[in-house]
């Protein structure tokens, strides 16, 4: 049954992290905090956002075409202990997502708008990671991986680390640098990007 709890995680994950909290926004702020896919058609900013699309929709997939018998776990990483593992990350993910965006205020949005300047936030669990919305949510993506470790759940992982990758180098970084020049700065410096200490710059 692990890719049936594997699944419902995946969509507890989706309803609380995308809508409960698009809601939220929406209710204190009056926008929902979606911003789109950022860059022109076929630019690395796009395919960083259609990369993020595709990888939570594979993600989804993967334990219903397991469930179906149309994709079969890789047999070495198929074993109880890595399920457990797998459940563990999953659930520890999606609490740290909901903690991180949290945490963010009414700064959290989907995307980037070029002309909107939001809070820089630099408390809480942001003093440590710099962006721990995405560290959790990649948590999330390996735990499912391991509940359920067929090809199209590990492609899902790497295209999704790919894309986020990509999203926060091209597209996160330089936009913040350019709104909060040297507060965000001297930020990036101190604070690890996804894991404390690790990708200062």
């Amino acid at each position: 049954m692990m890719p049936v709890t594997a699944l419902a995680l995946y969509l507890l994950f989706a309803a609380l992290g995308f809508g409960w909290r698009s809601w939220s926004q929406h209710r204190r702020t009056g926008s929902t905090g979606f911003r789109g896919v950022s860059g022109r058609p076929g630019s690395l900013e796009w395919w960083a956002g259609v990369g993020f699309v595709g990888a939570i929709l594979a993600g989804v997939a993967a334990p219903l075409l397991q469930l179906g018998g149309m994709i079969t776990p890789i047999p070495v990483l198929h074993k109880p202990a890595v399920q457990a593992i797998g459940l563990v990350a999953a659930i520890a993910g999606l609490v740290g997502t909901l903690y991180a965006q949290h945490g963010m205020g009414e700064s959290w949005r989907i995307g980037v708008d070029p002309g909107e300047t939001t809070a820089l936030v630099r408390t809480g669990v942001f003093g440590r990671v710099r962006n721990p919305i995405f560290a959790a949510m990649l948590v999330v993506a390996a735990g499912i991986a391991f509940m359920t470790p067929n090809p199209l759940a590990l492609a899902a992982f790497v295209v999704l680390l790919a894309a986020i990758e990509v999203q926060v180098r091209v597209v996160e970084e330089p936009y913040l640098a350019r709104i909060h020049g040297h507060a965000y700065i001297d930020y990036r410096a101190r604070v690890g990007r996804f894991v404390p200490g690790i990708g200062r710059s």
